[in-house]
């Protein structure tokens, strides 16, 4: 083995050593084949990433988790393959086509829909497979030799057959809608894809004339904070506890500048508490107004057309856009003296979640989903638990979505994309949904038949995801054994998005659900707890990660991070003018974990001179300990990768291999390897290859790429053959083989010397004495820990520098003269520190550290006690001076204990 582990040149080798040798497809790992019913089968779909895509921080965590997944279950024997594919991404691929043609001086409209489709599929083919060739780079053990897509024929054929069969089953109709319209794509934009901002707005008070005066009222006043759609108003609502407005419920308003009369109704979508309590009721213009239209009857007017701007019959209006017309309606009613007053006010407002412009609420013609005969079985099958969302508290969020799930809107005004498989007769007024084009009419024979514009919603076609790229619905046997898959890891963002209607399009199509898990991994903030993004400039990009650290690091820093919590903070530093990664000291300290694990398995390797195949022996106590501590670790590791504990299982391995591992049972081995009898030698290097061994299987997962090329230089261990190609196709350490090494006692034994020894080391590190000086100690325990200690006293002398080493039960215990206290959970130690140590200067030296921490202290509670401070400071600073407390007091503790040993 090289004297440094360099991941920039083993990592790009290894990627391109298993993808020769067939490692990522369909894999029945070392157990055999998978049960036909799919009980030991592990298929998993990657969430495809858009082909407009590149790696982002949200895809390094959840790739990390499906590849650690992958591994392990393949190393389990189970019949595995993660599937590969990337999403047609309508909108977005559109608008980077687009731009890329409008830089060239070439208009879409101008070309047509043919030729433009044609620069879709040539800018897809360019810059398409980016992200793909970076999720390899990752070391994701993903099937890239068969590739979906979903504008794909096979996969474009399985969503004109959902189409059409729900068209036919009478699940998709079109209608006339409120939608979330977007004037700058020109296009419907989902509930769910819609981005809210918070923005400072007004709220205008307008007088509308009574055509009748009623009790001598003669007008009454809306409060708006969209005065420019009064043009479409039909209607006036009043809510039906205000008792005060009964008695105009029926009388009608004459609109101002449009001279429409409308009628004053009740309604319970009418806050009394709001404005004046009079509502304009816009029903082509806002989603409550529309409900109440629908309710009372009212006319829906179109005031802007699909730029958002005021359509001809509204005079010197026609022509402007939306906020032009605004500030035009405004001037009108103050110039005639019908404005009241403007406050302002704060209020949350749609944005298209593509180009960020502010998106219209617009009556127009669409096409839906209706979900009632979806959502039943869809919402039952979370409920009972047949498909488990991870942590639970997901499953809630799902369940309150199904409950209010309204019909989805499945039309999109774009032309890239999965087009509207309906076909109109223009001559006779025939309408059908056809799994083939048609040019001629089948009822009247014409020749004037023409296909919807329309395309679908990109999650149309995605919601097919588990079963379409697996041979449905032309070859369903592909799927025998391996549908449902087994894990969907994804965001918490399309849950409802995407999540939802997998489960829903699934269960109606194959009757089984799409995945029996979903794991929903936290969104990565920066440090400072803000949204990453390009913008701020504080985003990270993986690749340069990668190539700083290596992917292992990477992979491995971003698995600790997981945790219970919803989001999670990336400890990195951002240039500020170039956006570039400076450092992350937490990837920096998973690449000296990778580093730990090279140099520890080099130790091994230049010490196996002489060395022969056997089986493990604890022939010490230490041995004992870590073959007991290594089957344990080999337990807990399975159970949490079981069970989806990424974060458990990250942070776990690793304390074990450089604590017990590296820190403890390597550095005692040295005297057998270096000084012991050729038998002594021979047992310990078999140990510490079994040991090793054993190590790098449980981490490869998470680590594919150091573990492979420390397992490739390792010799066979006595109870597990080295005779698996590589060692991601080699067996997991299972459980039950490992059971015969638990030993409690030998552990328990272990421990309880190991605490006595760090007593010794933290009392010469806290006085800044040799490791190598011998200090005497004397221990006050419990009679039978006494004995146990007693019986490891040889141990304890010789890995802990002791001199002398006494025991004692607490009633004959005696301090030694010149001894230092430490107290341990089970047992106190008093290391004689005597003529090593000035004490009198100690003493004095660390009352001085104690009256600064303490004035610290009072200095941080004077500010955390400051009402001001609380309310003006971010949540940040409040919480790094909690902290900053926290740690002064810890700290003071440990002076005064330090103090009290030389009272």
């Amino acid at each position: 083995m090289p004297k440094t582990y360099d991941p920039a040149t083993a990592e790009p080798a290894l990627i391109q050593a298993w993808e020769e040798a067939g490692c990522y497809q369909r894999n029945a790992g070392p157990a055999g084949p998978g049960s036909p019913d799919g009980a030991d089968d592990c298929t998993v779909v990657i969430p495809p990433p858009n082909v407009t895509g590149i790696l982002h921080m949200g895809h390094a965590m959840d790739d990390s988790i499906q590849d650690t997944y992958v591994r392990y279950s393949r190393m389990r024997g189970r019949s595995t393959r993660w599937i590969l594919g990337t999403d047609h991404a309508g909108i977005a691929t559109q608008t980077k086509v687009d731009k890329k043609l409008k830089s060239e001086g070439v208009s879409r409209l101008k070309i047509g829909r043919e030729k433009f489709l044609d620069a879709c599929w040539d800018w897809t083919r360019e810059y398409g497979g980016t992200i793909v060739s970076q999720i390899r780079r990752m070391g994701c053990s993903i099937d890239f030799s068969d590739e979906k897509f979903t504008m794909s024929p096979e996969f474009s054929r399985a969503v004109r057959k959902v189409f059409c069969d729900w068209y036919h089953d009478g699940l998709i109709y079109r209608g006339k809608r409120i939608v979330n319209w977007c004037p700058s794509c020109c296009t419907a934009i989902s509930d769910d894809e819609a981005e809210y901002h918070d923005e400072k707005g007004h709220l205008w008070y307008l007088r509308y004339p009574l055509v009748e005066p009623v009790d001598g009222i003669d007008h009454v006043t809306v409060a708006t904070t969209r005065p420019e759609t009064m043009l479409g108003d039909t209607g006036i609502a009043v809510s039906p506890s205000d008792e005060e407005k009964a008695k105009l419920v029926g009388a009608k308003v004459m609109l101002p500048i449009v001279n429409r009369e409308i009628p004053i109704f009740s309604d319970w979508h009418v806050d009394a508490g709001f404005g004046t309590g009079f509502v304009k009721v816009t029903p082509a213009h806002d989603p409550n107004d529309y409900a109440m239209g629908q309710t009372h009857g009212l006319e829906q007017i179109n005031i802007f057309d699909e730029h958002a701007v005021v359509v001809d019959g509204y005079g010197e209006f026609s022509g402007m856009t939306r906020d032009e017309c605004r500030d035009a309606v405004v001037a009108w009613f103050e110039e005639h003296g019908l404005l009241e007053k403007v406050e302002e006010l704060d209020h949350s407002v749609m944005h298209c979640y593509r180009c960020d412009t502010a998106l219209e609420p617009w009556l127009s013609e669409q096409w839906f989903v209706a979900v009632d005969k979806l959502k039943e079985r869809a919402t039952e099958v979370v409920r009972s638990g047949e498909v488990t969302f991870h942590p639970a508290r997901w499953t809630q969020t799902y369940l309150t979505w199904m409950d209010n799930l309204k019909d989805w809107c499945i039309s999109r005004q774009l032309w890239w994309g999965h087009r509207i498989p309906v076909f109109y007769c223009e001559d006779c007024g025939w309408e059908d949904a056809l799994m083939e084009d048609a040019d001629t009419c089948p009822t009247c024979g014409g020749h004037h038949v023409h296909q919807d514009e329309d395309v679908l919603d990109t999650w149309f076609s995605s919601q097919l995801w588990t079963f379409a790229t697996q041979g449905w619905p032309d070859h369903p046997e592909q799927m025998a054994g391996h549908h449902p898959t087994k894990v969907l890891v994804t965001a918490r963002d399309i849950i409802a998005l995407w999540v939802a209607r997998m489960i829903m399009s699934s269960l109606y199509f194959t009757d089984e659900i799409p995945f029996h898990d979903v794991y929903i991994y936290a969104t990565i903030l920066a440090k400072d707890g803000s949204r990453m993004s390009k913008s701020k400039g504080n985003g990270v990009d993986p690749m340069e990660l990668m190539e700083k650290y290596g992917a292992d690091a990477m992979r491995y820093g971003l698995l600790t991070l997981i945790t219970n919590n919803q989001d999670v903070k990336f400890d990195a530093n951002i240039d500020k003018k170039t956006h570039e990664l400076i450092d992350s000291p937490r990837t920096e300290q998973a690449r000296a974990f990778v580093t730990k694990i090279w140099n520890a398995s080099r130790f091994v390797q230049m010490n196996l001179e002489g060395y022969e195949p056997g089986d493990p022996a604890a022939v010490t106590a230490e041995d004992a300990w870590m073959l007991s501590r290594l089957a344990r670790a080999v337990r807990e590791a399975t159970e949490q990768l079981e069970t989806y504990a990424f974060g458990d299982y990250a942070r776990g391995i690793q304390t074990f291999f450089w604590g017990d591992v590296c820190d403890w049972y390597i550095e005692l081995c040295k005297g057998r390897l270096l000084d012991g009898s050729p038998e002594e030698r021979l047992q310990v290097q078999r140990n510490l290859v079994f040991v090793l061994d054993t190590c790098m299987r449980l981490l490869h997962p998470v680590m594919p790429f150091v573990t492979e090329s420390v397992w490739d230089a390792l010799p066979a261990s006595g109870l597990d053959a080295h005779d698996a190609r590589f060692l991601m196709l080699a067996a997991w350490p299972e459980p039950e083989r490992f059971a015969g090494f638990v030993n409690e006692g030998a552990e328990r034994d272990f421990e309880l010397a190991k605490s006595v020894i760090s007593c010794v080391r933290s009392t010469r590190a806290r006085y800044r004495l040799s490791p190598r000086a011998e200090l005497d100690v004397s221990v006050k325990a419990a009679p039978e820990l006494c004995e146990t200690i007693g019986a490891q006293a040889d141990f304890i002398r010789s890995v802990g520098h002791v001199g002398t080493l006494g025991v004692g039960a607490p009633d004959e215990f005696v301090r030694p003269e010149g001894s230092v206290s430490v107290v341990a959970s089970e047992f106190e130690a008093y290391v004689v520190v005597g003529d090593l140590v000035d004490l009198a200067a100690e003493s004095a030296r660390l009352k001085k550290e104690l009256a600064k921490a303490e004035k610290d202290l009072a200095g941080v509670e004077r500010t955390l006690g400051n009402e001001g401070f609380i309310a003006k400071a971010s949540a940040d600073v409040v919480e790094k001076k909690c902290a900053q407390a926290a740690e002064l007091t810890a700290q003071i503790e440990q002076l005064k204990a330090q103090i009290e040993d030389f009272a």
